[in-house]
């Protein structure tokens, strides 16, 4: 990330910065990677150490189903039916040791309590709505489109604008960056990046709470959720700075590469995770050499799980898509496009899909909530005469 500031700081670090009453603020240092990795300097109004109670924590984890059977799934994301909790709305769908992948359709604001992920960064992708992500560091407003990053120990609240909220969120071990080859050695997004700097939209209108109360904040850690009763609002921050903070970045921005012939995943990749990566399919002319087939080629998939979660728009490669709709292809065996849609696509001079993939290099686990919205004969539907065709085995494979 790029330097940023808000608020009122001091002249210098680690020197003494006083109230108006002669109290001194205190200072915090945030970072996700020790001290010698990428940091902010945060100065609150109170110690952020003050706690009054520590309630009993609870499990998080997420249920696995242990399902052996190696096969093409897919997932009608909208039947996650919303819940006014923005935590219990959250459901784990494919997880890994390295990444989680949940969708959410919460209802309502989170106002009764702030949540800390010290686990993981958050990618949280807004599907449907729009509201204000507040933080210790300001505040953001996002809307249909939009890439919320939010680093691991974020103190932070969602609040929406209406009950109609679709959300899916991806969270990484390892820091969200964005990928090496568009930065130059100092960090600078290069010229045939698909975004630029001017695309990140960083935190404003710091709002400093300088009140004392019962402020219950859920920590996330090792999968268990701890409440913690603070004595001072958490956005108690009166200023800040550095290189770490939340931002947000719209899948609307992301400048599509094209080429004459068909272009490779990597040329939408939009993140880096831990050993796994975010890629966003936008609307793009298609490739222009005069015997080209716009339609991706028949891949196979040896050392990673490819996840694809429809968002909008007409997809060239696939059959009876809906919005919100999850496919994963697991390692290990091929996958492609489906049935006369590479004979379709020939000609054709642009596509107006919007999608977001998550491609990860270890297995992902299906979850007991992802089998409630699971479609079981989705491996089928590469069949000529798809899932009518005499041989199609309909039921579930058993190992």
């Amino acid at each position: 990330m790029h330097y940023h500031h808000l608020g009122k700081i001091p002249a210098k670090r680690h020197i003494q910065f006083r109230k108006s009453d002669g109290g001194l603020y205190a200072e915090q240092l945030f970072s996700t990677e020790g001290f010698s990795e990428l940091s902010s300097l945060l100065y609150h109004c109170n110690a952020p150490t003050e706690i009054i109670q520590v309630d009993e924590p609870y499990s998080f984890m997420p249920k696995l189903i242990h399902d052996k059977q190696l096969k093409h799934r897919c997932l009608k994301g909208f039947h996650v039916k919303p819940e006014s909790d923005y935590l219990l709305s959250r459901k784990p769908v494919l997880v890994n040791a390295d990444c989680k992948i949940s969708l959410s359709a919460p209802n309502r604001s989170q106002k009764d309590y702030f949540f800390k992920n010290a686990d993981a960064d958050e990618v949280i992708f807004v599907h449907v709505g729009t509201g204000t992500l507040k933080t210790m560091y300001g505040n953001l407003s996002f809307s249909y489109g939009d890439y919320l990053v939010v680093p691991r120990g974020t103190i932070y609240q969602i609040h929406f604008d209406g009950p109609d909220n679709r959300l899916l969120i991806v969270e990484s071990t390892g820091p969200i960056t964005f990928p090496k080859r568009y930065r130059n050695s100092f960090g600078q997004l290069m010229e045939h990046s698909p975004f630029c700097e001017r695309d990140i939209r960083k935190p404003s209108d710091i709002e400093t709470y300088d009140e004392k109360g019962n402020y219950l904040l859920y920590i996330k850690k090792q999968d268990m959720i701890y409440p913690y009763h603070y004595l001072n609002h958490p956005f108690d921050v009166i200023g800040w700075d550095g290189y770490v903070y939340p931002f947000a970045l719209s899948i609307h921005d992301f400048e599509p590469i094209t080429g004459r012939v068909h272009q490779p995943p990597p040329v939408h990749q939009t993140f880096d995770g831990s050993n796994f990566v975010i890629c966003s399919f936008v609307p793009r002319l298609y490739d222009y050499h005069p015997l080209a087939i716009p339609a991706p080629y028949h891949h196979s998939n040896i050392d990673s799980d490819e996840v694809l979660y429809y968002v909008d728009g007409d997809f060239m490669s696939r059959k009876h898509v809906e919005k919100g709709m999850i496919t994963l292809h697991p390692g290990g065996i091929p996958h492609g496009p489906h049935p006369g849609t590479i004979e379709k696509s020939i000609g054709a001079k642009e596509t107006r899909e919007l999608a977001v993939m998550v491609d990860t290099f270890k297995p992902l686990l299906m979850t007991e909530y992802a089998a409630q919205v699971e479609d079981p004969n989705y491996f089928l539907s590469w069949l000529p005469d798809g899932r009518n065709h005499p041989g199609a085995h309909l039921g579930t494979i058993t190992s």
